[in-house]
């Protein structure tokens, strides 16, 4: 029973969400107990409890309550030629289809009990439209913040607004919170000011609409960082959206690239929201750093909260990789090459984080995580000492520069089955403490690599980067290269000190599977450490990953 539990979930799981479904089970044997004293029910079920417990990531202090949660993977049916405009009766009859895809996994999920859905980016009308043909895709979404409006009960009031008739009644007929990413079209205001408003006088958003499990439309956020949107505009202000829910509380909305800046993701976080939704169109997914669920889990581990991630699948854009993640647990899927083109819907219980008040910004003082924990003596914390100390670090170790994510990672090989090894790019060095267990013949190359520095390729952003990476071959020059697979599992502990709190953990084994550090500590002074080992398969990347958000600016 115990292995099944075990399975169900995944290895990625942990002791929580175990700990429902074996209550839950139990529950009537337990009662029975009780009524009889059966003293072996009661012993069984506090040891599975112990067990389930013993290394759970999460106090009980942080959770008040639990809800269902879900997002869909959508294969979305894509227009063969985006870039030919379309009446509004073609656009509607194209995105009907998606839409009926929508509604039929909205009653799959509202049948496994699901009190919240999330549909992907693009999932209704598809990618790579010009301004000027996507035009009959878009509808004008009324602001909730100002007005009251139920589409599916009230559809006459606002004209061509089909689509979100059409979900407004998919979230009530279900009785469900409904999330979905749609086209928006907004007027720029008459003597307006926006330098930014269009020669055409509107304004076309990519944007989240939230609905109610009544329809009513809740929440409207319209995307602050587009990544190469030639059909949409970047907003005139910054959003920071957040809606209710009497299930769960609240949640913040972002889309996709914009879960790499401070506006807003991090400003949601920082005003304490702990439940961020996260519609997007992952493409492409780029190892070894940022595939979609190894980014998603390690946002949400470093950023301590849950993460409702729902993703595009198209083998073309190589898009795909959808989660449901909390601090401490990962519901998620991740094609694999020769896997069918279809979509993915997940359902996970979740618990309710509760939300922090008076979180520190860049700016301010950063008190110590709240998932720091202990780790063992006998490893070097990264100090001057540390990294000075001729017997602590291998003397053969030879640095040499590749370049990983088109930024150039200074990068040190492991030549030996184990040892302690330190790079450093400038000032910013990463210690790491390791143990190879070879399968096999295997002769995999690792390295050990870091970068300070601002990316500048796809999207500009300033970064502190540690990572300890499988080469893709045996010369050092594919140090860095996009690899999905490895034999040669490995202990280890990697480190750095960080010039800013917000650091994103991450280890991925072999065949895209996640694996959540045994052991991650975070500091007041900066310094970040995850320890890990008894992997389930061979390590792919094991990362720490940094963003200097107050220097993007510079």
């Amino acid at each position: 029973m115990i292995r099944w539990l075990f399975l169900q979930e995944g290895s990625f799981q942990t002791s929580q969400l175990l700990w429902w479904r074996l209550r839950d089970h139990f529950a009537p044997s337990l009662k029975e107990g009780a009524k009889q004293k059966n003293n072996k029910t009661m012993f069984l079920f506090v040891a599975i409890a112990l067990f389930c417990f013993s290394d759970a990531g999460q106090s009980e202090s942080e959770v008040d309550s639990w809800y269902v949660a879900a997002v869909y993977e959508h294969h979305v049916i894509l227009n063969p030629e985006p870039r030919v405009p379309l009446s509004r009766t073609a656009a509607l009859q194209h995105m009907q289809k998606n839409l009926d895809v929508y509604e039929e996994q909205a009653a799959l999920a509202a049948q496994q009990g699901a009190q919240i859905l999330v549909f992907p980016e693009d999932g209704l009308q598809g990618i790579n439209f010009s301004r000027s043909s996507i035009s009959g895709y878009l509808e004008t979404i009324p602001d909730p913040q100002q007005e009251s409006w139920n589409p599916c009960t009230e559809p006459e009031k606002y004209n061509n607004t089909e689509v979100l008739q059409r979900l407004s009644c998919v979230a009530r007929r279900n009785n469900l919170y409904l999330v979905a990413n749609m086209a928006d079209l907004q007027p720029c205001p008459l003597k307006t000011n926006h330098t930014s408003c269009p020669s055409d006088g509107n304004w076309q958003f990519n944007t989240n609409v939230v609905l109610s499990s009544t329809g009513q439309l809740v929440a409207r956020y319209h995307k602050q960082n587009p990544y190469f949107e030639d059909a949409f505009d970047t907003p005139p202000q910054s959003e920071i959206i957040i809606f209710d829910t009497p299930f769960a509380g609240r949640f913040g909305l972002v889309i996709c690239f914009d879960i790499l800046f401070h506006m807003p993701t991090i400003a949601l976080v920082e005003k304490g929201v702990r439940q961020l939704i996260f519609p997007t169109a992952w493409y492409p997914n780029q190892l070894p750093l940022l595939d979609a669920i190894q980014f998603q889990w390690a946002f949400s581990l470093g950023a301590n909260v849950t993460l409702l991630a729902a993703n595009i699948r198209n083998d073309r854009l190589i898009t795909t990789g959808s989660g449901i993640y909390t601090p401490f647990s990962a519901t998620y899927h991740h094609a694999m090459k020769g896997d069918p083109e279809e979509g993915k819907l997940l359902v996970a219980r979740v618990p309710v984080l509760r939300e922090e008040q008076g979180v520190a910004t860049e700016e301010g003082e950063v008190g110590e995580s709240k998932l720091s924990v202990a780790i063992e003596s006998g490893y070097c914390h990264q100090d001057s000492s540390c990294a000075q100390t001729a017997s602590a670090v291998s003397p053969f170790s030879t640095t040499f520069i590749s370049s990983m994510m088109y930024d150039p990672f200074t990068f040190v090989l492991l030549n030996d089955k184990d040892g302690n090894l330190n790079v450093c790019d400038g000032t910013f060095c990463c210690n790491l403490q390791y143990q190879q267990l070879s399968q096999g013949n295997s002769k995999e190359l690792y390295a050990l690599g870091a970068f300070a520095g601002t990316h500048t390729k796809n999207g500009r952003y300033a970064l502190q980067v540690c990572a300890l990476v499988r080469c893709a071959g045996s010369d050092i020059s594919s140090c860095g290269q996009e690899v999905e697979e490895a034999e040669t599992k490995m202990d280890f502990l990697l480190e750095a000190k960080f010039e800013t709190r917000y650091v994103y953990p991450s280890v991925l084994a072999s065949h895209l599977v996640l694996e959540k550090p045994e052991h991650l500590e975070k500091t007041a002074d900066g310094r970040v450490t995850i320890k890990h080992s008894n992997m389930t398969g061979g390590l792919v990347t094991a990362c720490l990953y940094g963003r200097m958000y107050h220097l993007d600016k510079d």
